[in-house]
């Protein structure tokens, strides 16, 4: 089991940067490939990005390809999102999880742990 802590949100302006981080508890972060999602007001949560679970491997939505990029370190337990050209569509409650699944999954169902989320919000 796996527990996940985000932080790193807040409000910033159309154009700026945030990065996220996620903490994860436990000796076995490795064994894991982690994504992030997110969740707009009235909206299902969508894929965000993921990665593998050495890292070698990243995935990411058309809709930040280019401007997001994720990351992790095995070493601290930590997996990052950095989020540049920041859009006020990008704002919502931003989630990391975590999969043992060998396949990687764009669904929120591919995932067994999840964060208690952490706000991104970008005024125009």
């Amino acid at each position: 089991q796996v527990q996940l802590v985000e932080s790193g949100g807040g409000l910033v302006q159309a154009g700026g940067s945030l990065r996220l981080s996620c903490a994860a508890s436990g000796r076995t972060f490795s064994t894991y490939a982690m994504g992030w999602f997110r969740q707009a007001p009235g909206k299902e949560r969508e894929f965000v990005a993921a990665i593998s679970r050495s890292g070698s491997s990243t995935y990411y939505a058309d809709s930040v390809k280019g401007r997001f990029t994720i990351s992790r370190d095995n070493a601290q337990n930590t997996v990052y999102l950095q989020m540049n050209s920041l859009k006020p569509e990008d704002t919502a409650v931003h989630y990391c999880a975590a999969t043992g699944r060998l396949v990687i999954l764009r669904v929120p169902a591919g995932y067994d742990y999840w964060g208690q989320g952490t706000q991104v919000t970008v005024s125009s």
